[in-house]
């Protein structure tokens, strides 16, 4: 399976593709600076040069060309600022969206955030990044031509992954080390009946696998 992944060298990507790239899948992970190619392809995976801020969507199609499915793992990340959060949080998932459904890349999965609402209320910047999690949700949601699975972690940790996690559709806050994250999206990805489903995450006293095949059969 060929996955692209946008945010290719944030903290959960790289997780993401070193998971893939060992389970002999290719991952492709879209990138904003060319010194981190090395880092990408340390983990296995091919990177894709890439600013999701000003491509243009044919762009983006162009690097979609052969995949499978789409990951959308980007953020502004700890200090920017509002504007950011609406260009990277919010555009550049629509964006991401947009270019799948015209590459015909059903599959697509967004690592979104526990509390995001796109009326959450609220001037500081965290306000703004939830608001704009939240508008990119909404639009992915919205889309019939895409297999939407939108998965949304509590407070990311860089504790060693335990394997085990609690996955509902409300689970509560709570921690969860960033490699479980990876490791659920993984699993989502072999799940295509989980399409459909907003996911909540934290850890807690299930198997990554079992997890994710309960909830397909919900």
């Amino acid at each position: 399976m060929r996955v692209v992944i946008a945010g290719g060298h944030g903290q959960i990507a790289l997780r993401l593709e070193r998971l893939l790239a060992a389970g002999g899948h290719e991952p492709v992970g879209i990138i904003r600076r060319p010194e981190q190619e090395a880092d990408l392809r340390a983990a296995g995976a091919e990177a894709v040069v890439l600013d999701l801020e000003s491509a243009s969507v044919d762009e983006v199609v162009a690097a979609l060309e052969g995949a499978d499915a789409a990951v959308f793992a980007a953020g502004a990340g700890p200090g920017s600022g509002a504007q950011r959060k609406e260009t990277v949080d919010h555009g550049a998932a629509v964006l991401l969206a947009d270019a799948a459904e015209r590459a015909g890349v059903r599959r697509f999965l967004v690592v979104s955030s526990m509390g995001a609402q796109s009326g959450h209320e609220g001037d500081a910047v965290f306000d703004a990044y939830l608001r704009a999690k939240g508008a990119a949700d909404d639009d992915v949601r919205a889309r019939e031509g895409l297999d939407w699975t939108i998965l949304r972690p509590g407070m990311l940790t860089d504790d060693a992954g335990t394997g085990m996690v609690r996955l509902e559709a409300s689970t509560g806050r709570g921690p969860i080390p960033r490699d479980d994250v990876a490791a659920v999206l993984a699993e989502l990805l072999d799940t295509p009946a989980t399409a459909g489903l907003t996911l909540e995450l934290i850890s807690g006293s299930t198997p990554v696998a079992v997890a994710v095949r309960d909830i397909a059969g919900n």
